[in-house]
């Protein structure tokens, strides 16, 4: 009986490694249809929302069943309610993802390619570093990895409030450039955003195996 609960356990674990991986695409996709003004490469990314849906969906299903049907103990326990919180955060991810893509369809459609992303893209780099490792602390129950990326947001935070700063002054600067720049903005606050879910994934993750909730809600 315990190894047929281990087995499904070990699926839901991959399976939320196939989820984070799709979550990373997407953000990898929308940002370089940004810096590449590739419109092909923002519809991909909000394609992939579907998917994403669709695995919350699932795995929520299989935790369910994992706790209906199994008995399991106190860590098995916070294993598969960090899970169904760990893929709310990762559904929300996908979201912002597609709501990045899709900013970049609208500035593409208006004939507008920003000339300097850079700083943009190094954040969704940072962003997707943070998506990966707080699944790979989840899938290996480690707290050092988890802080780690917690602290990250430290990181992100600091981009966040650069871009809007150079954003700002652009706009006070040449106010017929306001538009794009708000466009800009928002996509920086987004990957502000995903920054923060990374985060509760991480919390969610000491929680697992710690039973404490640090900060997570």
């Amino acid at each position: 009986m315990r190894s047929k609960f281990d087995e499904q356990l070990a699926l839901m674990k991959n399976e939320l490694i196939r989820m984070g991986a799709l979550c990373e695409r997407a953000i990898s996709l929308a940002a370089k249809a940004l810096s590449d003004g590739e419109r092909g490469l923002a519809e991909k990314a909000i394609s992939l929302d579907a998917e994403i849906d669709q695995m919350e969906r699932d795995i929520e299903t299989l935790c369910l069943k994992l706790l209906l049907q199994q008995q399991p103990v106190a860590r098995d326990l916070r294993q598969i309610s960090a899970a169904l919180k760990i893929i709310t955060d990762m559904e929300r991810i996908g979201d912002q993802a597609a709501d990045i893509a899709e900013i970049v369809l609208a500035m593409l459609s208006e004939g507008y390619l920003p000339e300097d992303v850079g700083n943009i893209r190094e954040m969704a780099a940072e962003t997707i570093k943070m998506v990966t490792e707080s699944v790979d602390s989840y899938v290996q129950q480690d707290t050092v990895k988890a802080g780690q990326v917690i602290a990250h947001d430290d990181v992100i935070d600091g981009y966040f409030i650069h871009v809007r700063t150079v954003l700002t002054r652009k706009i006070a600067a040449n106010p017929d450039e306001g538009e794009h720049a708000l466009d800009l903005l928002m996509i920086d606050k987004y990957l502000e955003r995903i920054g923060d879910h990374a985060t509760n994934v991480a919390e969610w993750v000491i929680f697992s195996v710690t039973g404490n909730k640090t900060r997570a809600l």
